[in-house]
């Protein structure tokens, strides 16, 4: 007698109508009446009568195919109650009330940075003046501001440049109060005489006759920028040799050079000490004499103008359009940002409760008064 190889044991995932998935338990290709498919699959309507009516078709089977159909019926109850149970517990995951979940990082952040602007300063606009050219120094006397005006590039030498005066209110008194200059940028005042640096020299202006009474060239010069007055000197910074020069109305000397000056710019004194912000590495230096330079921060690129504050931290503005305030820890958050429009930012001076910033584009003076948040 040829004995049958046994039917291979597998499963096959089938769907109901119910749409819920159900395992087919392996089954003999050779069932009496049981119809079966070429892989010896059962069929689903038959077994679902057998289900619903198993004492119909009982009389057809042989014990060999009653025990398989036992199997089936085991199979088919297990998978319902699987199912149930898994209803079940869906059905008590929804009485569950969900737990509450964390902010994301971003709302974090968010949260965090709400909680640091309530100790940065608040800047409201006072007044914004048009119809400058280039516009990029301011130097006050406490009663007029004077503004620089490049006409042009800034390092030009065309004999186009001039220097307004404006009122602490933003009116313009005169328009070429001084005029015949190449790139005047940075100023400070110092003993009744204005002191301007233009491209690769220095003015030194007589205030009361508004009258240049000595024009200094800098050697080695390679973009003269900003001006302060300092522990009763003048300081001038060259950002193309990383370079500042001590000045006078008799002439100049290099006072300090320091390869972390790259692209000096902004000067201010506060007290005994010398505040430098620098272009190329964005920082903001302090120095107690020459041979002393220490950052307090970094990361504002094309750094310009410096205020300091009276809960000692600091304003910065970059020219390309960013306003930073760096607390006294040395931490930086930009407060502002024109970049887009454009508006530069240029050199950013502190006069009394306002700040005042030129603009060179769009050739424009802005005012900001600080009020306590």
């Amino acid at each position: 007698m040829q004995h049958q190889q046994p039917a291979a044991l597998y499963t096959k995932m089938v769907e109901g109508e119910d749409g819920v998935s159900v395992r087919s338990p392996p089954v003999s290709p050779n069932v009496g009446n049981v119809r079966t498919g070429s892989r010896g699959l059962m069929d689903l309507d038959l077994a679902k009568n057998l289900v619903g009516k198993p004492e119909k078709y009982a009389l057809h089977l042989s014990h060999h195919q009653w025990r398989l159909l036992m199997r089936l019926l085991i199979s088919l109850s297990i998978l319902a109650l699987a199912a149930c149970s898994q209803t079940s517990q869906e059905s008590a995951t929804d009485d569950v009330a969900a737990p509450e979940l964390l902010p994301a990082a971003s709302e974090t952040v968010a949260d965090e940075e709400t909680i640091t602007s309530s100790n940065l300063p608040n800047l409201e606009q006072a007044w914004v003046t048009t119809g400058f050219s280039a516009p990029e120094g301011v130097a006050t006397d406490g009663d007029v501001l004077y503004i620089s005006n490049v006409a042009g590039e800034g390092d030009a030498k065309d004999g186009e440049g001039w220097i307004s005066r404006v009122s602490m209110q933003g009116e313009v008194l005169e328009e070429k109060w001084v005029d015949g200059l190449n790139a005047p940028k940075g100023m400070a005042i110092y003993e009744g005489k204005l002191f301007v640096s233009d491209f690769d020299a220095y003015h030194v202006i007589d205030i009361a006759s508004a009258q240049i009474e000595n024009t200094y060239p800098v050697e080695g010069a390679g973009f003269l920028n900003d001006i302060t007055v300092w522990q009763n000197g003048v300081y001038l910074s060259d950002s193309g040799s990383a370079r500042i020069f001590q000045i006078d109305v008799n002439g100049y000397k290099e006072w300090l050079a320091d390869d972390r000056l790259g692209g000096v710019n902004g000067l201010t004194a506060d007290g005994d000490r010398l505040l430098i912000a620098t272009m190329s590495s964005g920082s903001l230096f302090e120095t107690l004499g020459a041979r002393d330079l220490t950052e307090i921060a970094r990361g504002m690129e094309n750094a310009d103008g410096i205020a300091v504050l009276d809960d000692g931290s600091y304003l910065v503005s970059s020219w390309p359009g960013q306003i930073w305030h760096v607390g006294s820890d040395g931490h930086t958050t930009e407060i502002h940002n024109t970049e887009d429009a454009p508006t530069y930012q240029n050199d950013l001076t502190r006069v009394g409760d306002m700040i005042v910033v030129p603009n060179w584009q769009p050739g424009t003076v802005t005012a900001w008064r600080l009020t306590a948040n």
